[in-house]
């Protein structure tokens, strides 16, 4: 996976994640409001740490919308056939806030 931060003003951090046909994002939980936009890539899975069912989400270029903050360890896995990207606008609690910290 790689990611990018694109700007960052005070609590609002803009970032871009690639993930290749395959890879996955680390296990992480989200802990603020975020607005993403997809760039490219047309499905995308979100499995839980706890087990539960994987979501598979198929996705277009200038998708956009809103997430809510979730304690629920996950990660993202681009089961689609091109890489995957997005760009998303973090809102953070404070400056110094990882806005999806690793889980273990």
């Amino acid at each position: 996976m790689k990611e990018e931060i694109i700007d960052q003003r005070d609590n609002v951090l803009i970032r871009r994640a690639i993930l290749e046909p395959g890879e996955a994002s680390h296990w992480h939980t989200d802990v603020c409001h975020r607005f993403s936009v997809i760039v490219r890539g047309d499905e995308l899975a979100i499995e839980n740490r706890d087990g539960r069912p994987a979501q598979r989400f198929k996705v277009s270029p200038g998708d956009a919308g809103w997430d809510e903050p979730t304690d629920q360890a996950h990660r993202a896995v681009n089961v689609g056939h091109g890489a995957y990207e997005e760009v998303v606008v973090f809102f953070l609690d404070s400056a110094d806030t990882d806005p999806q910290p690793k889980v273990e």
